[in-house]
């Protein structure tokens, strides 16, 4: 009797970390990626500039997606997977990504907030859930007919949920026998999965083209931790599995892009690896399991796992340019916030012609229609006849013997309709056409 009681409340303790798994402290905000940029005006025309041929990313569900760890607060920037899919998405073209990852959501919440996006119209935040812990949790209520527009859009739609579904399972679970626990848990499957269902039925109406990846749960509790109940959770993780897996073959029979994702798998045995439930005591996914979760998604999606390469000894940031890196002995250099590349680097690595007027001091590139002319130590550029205002001008670089002209990405990229962007975990550039 001791014995069972014991194993009844480690595994009580386990199910209670599962559902604090997929929950956010308060203070905590999602910061957004920032892009290489020549001010807030620029960017926002390079971003008008680049939209219709971007690869749009949604992310949805709980804070997996949201790439939580603990510390964070309303100044960190995550990167968790999601982050990591727009680079791999970077590295073969031109990529956006919208993140609608709640805290605290359910399978029934997320359904909620699908139905609404799909109706098109602004809805309480109780609508959704009530007593998220989410602060931004008005402003996903608010911004219905955005999200519309971007699920519309998408190319990819990645969904995390199930772990607070748990919630209403453990918080009585001392009350029930053992075969009182695996009804309740047939339960709990049987509405996750009649919830994910609807959700799938709503995104297929509004995006029948997107390509959709619904994963399933990792048990994050290692066996060193829970014993004997080890097994039993990952019997409840083979389940998720088994649903996630269920609910993709039958949309794929109908001819629709549905893909089950296996994320468990990655994870079982690596519980310690892979979150941060040792030391810190919180299961969440450290960095190395974000970056694995990213890796069986992109292997999905693009058939591999880009890896990033650490940076050579002096050098601030790597390029990458229609995704390969660029190799050459001019490094790039940052001056007051910009990044600044060799031009020669630039214009042959995406097939532009250059010319250099000596008199004028003038950097002239052509490319796809385009022409620029870049003068030296200039405060604007001309790019098709229109003067464009800079605060960074080009500049010769001293490399050796050689003087190089060095050039703002931003200001390149606005002129010659390129898209760069900047991600400062990595701090790799990336240049698409």
């Amino acid at each position: 009797m001791f014995s069972h009681r014991w194993s009844i409340r480690c595994l009580t303790a386990a199910l209670l970390a599962v559902a604090v798994l997929l929950c956010f402290p308060v203070n905590y905000l999602i910061a957004a990626s920032r892009s290489i940029s020549e001010g807030n005006a620029l960017e926002h025309a390079i971003s008008i500039q680049m939209e219709e041929k971007a690869y749009r990313i949604v992310a949805l569900g709980d804070s997996i997606s949201a790439g939580y760890e603990p510390g964070m607060n309303e100044s960190s920037v995550p990167y968790g997977y999601v982050e990591r899919l727009r680079e791999q998405g970077l590295y073969h073209g031109r990529t956006k990504v919208y993140n609608y990852g709640i805290l605290g959501l359910t399978s029934s919440g997320l359904k909620n907030y699908v139905s609404a996006i799909q109706e098109g119209v602004a809805v309480k935040p109780e609508t959704i859930q009530r007593g998220l812990p989410d602060p931004r949790i008005s402003a996903f209520a608010a911004g219905i007919v955005d999200a519309r527009a971007a699920l519309e859009q998408a190319d990819l739609i990645t969904i995390t949920i199930g772990g607070n579904d748990l919630y209403s399972l453990i918080s009585e679970i001392e009350n029930y026998s053992s075969v009182e626990i695996e009804a309740k848990g047939r339960e709990l499957m049987n509405a996750y999965t009649l919830n994910v269902r609807e959700i799938i039925d709503d995104l297929t109406a509004m995006n029948p083209h997107a390509e959709i990846i619904l994963m399933d749960q990792y048990q994050p509790v290692p066996k060193i931790i829970i014993g004997s109940a080890y097994s039993y959770l990952q019997s409840a993780a083979d389940t998720f599995t088994t649903a996630v897996e269920g609910l993709a073959g039958e949309y794929a029979r109908q001819g629709k892009h549905v893909k089950a994702v296996h994320v468990a798998q990655v994870f079982k045995g690596r519980e310690i690896a892979l979150t941060h439930i040792f030391p810190r005591g919180d299961i969440h996914p450290n960095q190395a399991g974000y970056e694995m979760i990213a890796k069986v998604v992109a292997e999905e999606v693009w058939g591999a796992y880009q890896e990033n390469e650490a940076l050579q000894e002096g050098v601030p940031v790597q390029v990458v340019v229609k995704g390969k890196r660029v190799q050459s002995p001019y490094a790039p250099v940052l001056r007051q916030g910009q990044t600044f590349l060799a031009l020669k680097d630039i214009t042959e690595a995406i097939g532009a012609s250059s010319s250099w007027d000596s008199r004028n001091s003038t950097a002239f590139v052509t490319y796809n229609g385009r022409k620029v002319s870049i003068p030296i130590g200039s405060s604007k550029i001309i790019a098709n006849g229109e003067e464009i205002p800079t605060n960074s001008p080009a500049f010769l670089n001293k490399v050796g013997q050689e003087s190089k002209t060095y050039v703002p990405l931003a200001l390149l990229a606005h002129g010659l309709g390129l898209d760069v962007q900047y991600i400062e975990k990595s701090k790799t550039v990336f240049i698409n056409l």
